[in-house]
């Protein structure tokens, strides 16, 4: 990706304060989308040590650095051929410099391993390990314009993607199949890493079945996660298969009005908590409560799923929303027994509230 190095170097100084703030003396960084954040770019198997003060070092495999380099504005960057090698260079780092604390990011990301934290463990049995996740949400939670350029472009995918599951959704069709039209439109789009998610059966985050297909009578639930430049846009459509019921009828109702909600209310200052009791109040009136799974809104950005996520960490629903948060909304679905009933888009929130996902999909198909 290779942006702007002012931008990268200006984010490791605050991360590096942070880390001085609270006393550590550097962090080592495995998680992916943090990786990123830093380097500028995604790599497989990701390897970042950051010293409280000074230059940060990245490792790769050996053949690596010179693309690497290419792709991001670090210079200090050293190769390994084993693992053991990789561990043996942590290692050093730390024993040459003389830390006795290092943060790690405590996370369910891809490479942010609990084996490679209980090897660091027994090669620094002397070195205090601090979560440092707080402090690299801290900074990305709140976007820069740059940031939030990728995501408009990321939004603009996603709709591309929506549209394609609109002309490819029919009785009969599987999951999978549905899927796949989607990720390939995505992917020509330009979007590296794609999430889609199909449900036509009542699945709150639904994996793609091959042997689940499209029956009249029931929603079918697409979730589009597109990235561009590595930052995501999430949105989400429901589609009921025919000519919708009474109770159907109440959720599609109830699922218009929450997002309306959502749009209107979330605003810089407002807590969570507020809207989401305002959202749970349409459904008690639809009488639907008992078939909603609360938590309304999530960050959005390195990740589909990101800080502040009150969809799955309950005190963040306390927190009050930010200028600059990109926020995907409304998450949580009606689950009834026809299917999952969603409508999610993703919101840059400034002085007003800008719509990146932007669609005006059919009600039913």
């Amino acid at each position: 990706m290779k942006g702007n190095e002012k931008i990268f170097k200006k984010r490791l100084e605050r991360f590096q304060e942070l880390l001085r703030e609270k006393e550590i003396d550097g962090a080592v960084i495995r998680t992916l989308s943090t990786f990123i954040y830093f380097t500028g770019t995604k790599w497989l198997r990701p390897s970042l040590l950051i010293p409280a003060e000074g230059e940060p070092l990245v490792i790769v495999a050996k053949g690596e650095k010179k693309l690497f380099m290419q792709r991001s504005w670090i210079e200090n960057v050293e190769e390994f051929q084993k693992t053991e090698d990789l561990m043996a260079i942590v290692t050093m780092w730390i024993r040459k410099n003389g830390y006795n604390t290092i943060g790690m990011e405590f996370s369910i990301e891809r490479d942010a391993y609990i084996l490679f934290y209980e090897i660091f463990k027994r090669l620094n049995p002397g070195v205090e390990i601090e979560d440092v996740r707080p402090l690299t949400m801290q900074l990305r939670m709140i976007k820069d314009e740059w940031e939030l350029e990728n995501i408009r472009k990321a939004g603009k995918i996603a709709v591309k993607g929506m549209k394609v599951a609109v002309e490819t959704i029919r009785p009969g069709k599987s999951e999978l199949e549905i899927a796949a039209e989607i990720v390939r439109e995505l992917m020509l789009s330009g979007s590296e890493d794609p999430k889609v998610y199909v449900s036509a059966t009542p699945r709150a985050h639904a994996e793609p079945f091959r042997d689940i297909k499209v029956e009249r009578g029931k929603f079918v639930t697409i979730v589009i996660g597109a990235d561009y430049n590595s930052y995501y846009a999430n949105m989400t459509r429901s589609f009921f298969i025919g000519e919708p019921e009474e109770r159907t009828k109440r959720a599609i109702e109830a699922m218009e009005r929450v997002h309306q909600i959502a749009l209107e209310k979330t605003r810089p200052g407002v807590t969570f908590a507020q809207v989401e009791r305002e959202i749970a109040a349409v459904y008690r009136e639809k009488r639907l409560q008992e078939y909603y799974i609360t938590g309304y809104a999530h960050g959005v950005g390195l990740l589909i799923e990101e800080d502040p996520i009150t969809t799955i960490v309950v005190p963040h629903r306390a927190m009050k929303a930010q200028k600059g948060m990109a926020l995907a909304m409304v998450h949580a679905p009606l689950m009834i027994p026809e299917g999952a009933v969603k409508k999610e888009d993703t919101i840059i929130l400034g002085r007003g509230l800008e719509n990146v996902t932007l669609f005006d999909a059919p009600l039913s198909l």
